[in-house]
């Protein structure tokens, strides 16, 4: 079976380093999430990065990661850190922005 028709949901959670904040990062990526079908959320972080966490279909969480390497077009991303995460419980439904943390 190939990965894009695997059915098991996958976790990650994403660092974005960079110009990062104040460039409509956050909403980029719930939109870019949801067009993507994937649920999970994104929040920035005090030290000036954006955090997410995106579970979904493995093709389409690898989508929104590529997505976030350039994100919206004021962002100047410097790099994303990706780890794999345990499945959340109960699993996401929807996509939406957090309170900064």
């Amino acid at each position: 079976m190939a990965e894009h028709d695997d059915p098991t949901p996958v976790a990650r959670r994403l660092r974005i380093h960079g110009k990062v904040q104040g460039v409509y990062f956050r909403q980029s990526t719930v939109q870019a999430a949801q067009a993507r079908g994937v649920n999970g959320w994104v929040r920035n972080r005090h030290d000036g990065t954006v955090e997410a966490l995106a579970v979904g279909a493995p093709h389409a969480v690898q989508a929104l990661i590529d997505w976030a390497h350039h994100g919206p077009a004021a962002a100047r991303v410097e790099r994303v850190v990706v780890c794999e995460e345990a499945l959340p419980e109960p699993l996401p439904q929807g996509f939406a922005q957090q309170a900064t943390a």
